[in-house]
């Protein structure tokens, strides 16, 4: 794992400070408001342009985040259809920075929805956004409606979403808390998903605060939580891509971070 690539999550107005604060080779962060409707915006000083110049000068590898508020998978057309249109305009201002990949949560649908409609949205979705850049869609954690929490679910999108145009785009991101905070067994969860996804494409390595299958969404610092570290380690080591920690504080906290599972694998 010498090659590997590690960064964290971050604060988007100067990306590559932050990485550098890190010794990071890589940072994620969000483009705008990730609660909001308004559209993603570059609050990076001289722009897209200039961020993507520096990053490249830098060797930082930039991953952004689309708004927790998108749902591509509901019924409900007030929610979808604003969904559908900030993930173009997120896809779009991702690819002007010259982002490796734009994360997505997989959503849900309501209780009384059948699955079937959530997982033939995703299928639309994906044939109605013009994907410049990967799409990677992350497992979540909590919720008996969530398109992506259980392995069969994923299954489920992925069936749907492989006849789609632009198919060829999409990759798969395993955030390590959400898997088991969703029941997913991490001493298998690559393989298992390997088979339904193809390869891995980013891995989002957390702590979790709860017990397995808790369907709680918190994070915590490695060795802080309710994961065994050998089994953040394996998750990493089995996946073989690039690795974001989402974990909480700042650089020193990253830093700890990166040295605790570096040590490890």
């Amino acid at each position: 794992m010498a090659g590997l690539r590690i960064g964290a999550h971050v604060a988007q107005n100067d990306p590559i400070a932050e990485a550098k604060s890190r010794g990071a080779d890589l940072v994620q962060f969000f483009l705008g408001d990730p609660q909001g409707y308004q559209g993603p915006e570059v609050a990076y000083a001289g722009g897209a342009d200039a961020l993507r110049a520096d990053a490249e000068a830098a060797g930082v590898d930039l991953y952004v985040h689309a708004p927790y508020i998108v749902n591509v998978a509901t019924t409900n057309n007030r929610i979808r259809i604003p969904s559908r249109k900030l993930l173009q305009q997120h896809v779009d201002a991702a690819a002007t920075i010259g982002a490796k990949g734009l994360i997505v949560h997989g959503g849900h649908v309501n209780k009384a929805d059948d699955p079937e409609k959530g997982f033939d949205n995703w299928r639309k979705a994906v044939e109605a956004t013009d994907l410049k850049l990967p799409l990677l869609i992350e497992n979540t954690a909590g919720g008996d409606n969530a398109m992506t929490r259980s392995l069969d679910r994923i299954g489920r999108v992925w069936d749907a979403i492989s006849t789609a145009e632009g198919f060829e785009q999409v990759g798969f991101c395993l955030d390590t808390c959400h898997a088991h905070a969703g029941g997913n067994d991490l001493s298998a969860v690559v393989a298992d998903l390997v088979a339904i996804t193809g390869p891995i494409s980013l891995v989002h390595c957390n702590d979790s605060r709860d017990e397995f299958d808790s369907g709680a969404d918190r994070h915590t610092n490695f060795g802080q939580g309710r994961i065994a570290p050998d089994e953040l380690a394996a998750v990493v080591r089995d996946a073989g891509a690039p690795v974001v920690c989402e974990t909480p504080g700042g650089p020193d906290e990253h830093k700890a971070d990166f040295a605790f599972l570096r040590e490890r694998l």
